[in-house]
């Protein structure tokens, strides 16, 4: 991996890390997800309109995606309204790819190798130190269940994209297609569950969610680009280095709580997640 390209993904890591921070610092997560996926329904529809329809052995795939995605959304959203970005990052991030190999090994037989079982206990530990904090600090725990929920859903469409995109041949007409179709799901989720009060003229939110909306357009696309240039499988696991920016963004730019098991905790988790990438 060349240096250009090593700077680019740190560079999306901390856009995506980014991106969060911007959600959780707004005073309406809700209606600031809501506009960042709009904003990402928009740019999906702007792109699908140049690229050819979908074919319709991909509509399953792309049904499934659009309804994982909305619900990482959801459940990321409502973990954010109870916990900080240094304590629900790190546990749903992490998460992620320790239930995709797990997965990998129950559903889709594949093989676990002595490496794959450490990170899998690393990971695992991170996030089991990370939830101790919660009850050793007296935070919410009602965080836990909503970024755990917000982790099997990013394992979900992770597992569904990759398959979608292959079998369209045409990542970008997927991705666009999922990003419009989830931008409606997600829109519609957020007006039942709060009501047309979550599009009113709270320009603070709009600004919020148009900035998120760029920053998570921006680290795909740096992400996209770089796993053409590079090992696909140093990409990811440079890029989980999200978890370390988050913690950070937490506790210098949200004053959230100084902790030094959360630091602990992530160190273990990006150790993990490196280890399953590899």
């Amino acid at each position: 991996m060349s240096g250009g390209v090593f700077l680019a993904v740190l560079f999306a890591a901390f856009l995506h890390a980014s991106w969060n921070a911007v959600i959780k610092v707004g005073s309406d997560k809700l209606r600031a997800m809501f506009v960042m996926s709009s904003a990402q329904g928009m740019m999906g529809l702007l792109i699908a309109l140049t690229l050819p329809f979908p074919a319709r052995r991909l509509w399953p795939w792309l049904v499934f995606s659009m309804v994982f995605h909305s619900a990482y959304k959801a459940f990321l959203t409502l973990a954010y309204e109870r916990g900080d970005l240094s304590r629900v990052y790190p546990i749903a991030r992490g998460a992620a790819p320790m239930l995709v190999a797990i997965i990998g090994f129950l559903a889709l037989g594949e093989r676990l190798q002595s490496l794959d079982l450490i990170a899998i206990l690393l990971v695992g530990g991170g996030i089991l130190l990370m939830a101790r904090g919660v009850f050793s600090h007296g935070e919410s725990r009602a965080l836990l269940p909503f970024a755990l929920a917000s982790a099997a859903m990013t394992a979900g469409y992770s597992l569904v994209d990759g398959s979608g995109a292959r079998l369209s041949g045409q990542p970008g007409q997927f991705v666009a297609w999922m990003f419009l179709m989830d931008g409606m799901l997600f829109a519609a989720w957020a007006v039942w569950h709060r009501g047309r009060v979550v599009v009113s003229r709270d320009w603070p939110s709009w600004r919020a969610g148009i900035i998120a909306g760029a920053a998570s357009y921006g680290a795909y696309a740096i992400a996209v680009w770089a796993m053409a240039r590079a090992p696909i499988a140093l990409v990811a696991a440079l890029r989980e280095s999200s978890v370390l920016f988050a913690v950070l963004l937490g506790l210098v730019l949200l004053r959230e709580r100084p902790d030094r098991g959360k630091l602990a905790a992530a160190v273990l988790i990006v150790a993990g997640v490196v280890l399953i990438r590899l």
